[in-house]
Parts: C-alpha cells; structure tokens; sequence
C-alpha cells in the first residue's frame, strides 16, 4: 500500500498569499483523501499534482471557518464536474456535529441554485430546514478506545479521536493493519554458509 501526503494550506485565521488555510491531502492507490478544506483550497488543488475529481473521502477536524469555509465551494465544483451518472459513487464526508447542518444551508443557498428552486427558509432557524436533508449517520464513541471508527478496510482503519479546543474537534488517525513478511526460501538456499555465518543465534544449540 503506498500513501503520500501533500500539504496544500497549513496557514491558520486570515487568509495568506503564500499559504493556503489548513487542507492536506492523503493519496492512497487511486484515491485522494482531503483532511480539512479551508478557504482556496481549490486553488491550492489546481497548483498542485492532485486531481481534485480524485477525492473519495473528506474529514474535517473542526468547524472553525480557516478548516471549512472552502468547502462549499469545493462540493460544488464536484458536482459540476461529475457526471450525473448514478453509478458514481459519492464522497463521504466526516466531521462533528453541526457539519452536516453548515453544508446543507451553504449549498441550498448557494447562486448555482435554479431560479426555480428558490423556496422559504425561514423554518431553518427553527430546525425544520434538515428534515429535508440527504440521510447520514451518528456515529457512537468506542468506549475501550475512546475513539470513533470511521472507517475500516483490509489494509487499514481510520478512527477518529476527540482533542481540547474551543469548539468540539477531532484528530485523525489512519493505522496501518499489519503485513507478515514472506520468507524467501530460495535466497537462503542460495546464501547456503554465509547463511549460518552471519546469523549464528538462528541454529540449534
């Protein structure tokens, strides 16, 4: 499994012409996983190697606006980007509680909206708005880990865990599942008494 990871923003608060707000990009195989999508990050993807259709998978650690506000736009993008084919298959987005809520709003009154499906939304501000909203999930805290599990497949698993901040947040940790190594009979053979040499603590007593 090979993974690289490219840092488009590490800069913080106010924007910055020579650093991109927090946003990094895990790329595993074929796949790209964003982790934060602070304000230009669409910008930063464009100057970099990275495809931004490639994203499969995104986590937010906060919703403190230098972590999220490039996210509505990069959905957006997306989704004018992909083919409205239903055998695509979605991004998943992770992130606390009240995300879900940011994106629904952001999107559903954003300009690229149809005149047409402009509506009334002032039942938002009384929590009717989500009621309409595409299905997600809660998950539940793994009390022996004190951790929440994302995610989890044949090579690795991603969980995430909560850290101190003003606002509720969340690390991400990506552990790679354990790979035996193969012994190479042949090359042993090969070695023949350099074998025994160089590795005299492997023979009977």
């Amino acid at each position: 499994m090979s993974l690289e990871i490219t840092f488009l923003g590490t800069g913080s608060a106010f924007p910055c012409p020579s650093r991109g707000a927090s946003a990094l990009v895990l790329r595993r195989g074929g796949q790209c996983w964003l982790f934060d999508c602070g304000e230009g990050t669409q910008t930063q993807l464009m100057k970099s190697h990275l495809r931004a259709a490639k994203i499969t998978k995104i986590f937010i650690t906060h919703l403190h606006g230098d972590h999220i506000f490039g996210l509505p736009g990069l959905l957006c993008t997306l989704s004018l980007q992909r083919s409205p084919d239903a055998s695509v298959v979605p991004i998943d987005i992770y992130g606390p509680l009240g995300l879900r809520s940011f994106l629904w709003r952001s999107l559903e009154l954003s300009p690229l909206c149809p005149p047409e499906e402009f509506r009334d939304f002032s039942g938002w501000d009384r929590g009717e708005g989500l009621a309409r909203a595409p299905p997600g999930r809660v998950l539940e805290l793994d009390a022996g880990t004190d951790s929440y599990l994302l995610l989890e497949d044949e090579e690795l698993s991603v969980r995430a865990f909560r850290l101190f901040h003003r606002v509720p947040s969340f690390g991400f940790v990506l552990e790679e599942k354990p790979r035996p190594g193969k012994l190479q009979v042949q090359t042993l053979e090969e070695l023949g008494s350099y074998f025994y040499l160089f590795f005299p603590f492997l023979l009977p007593l």
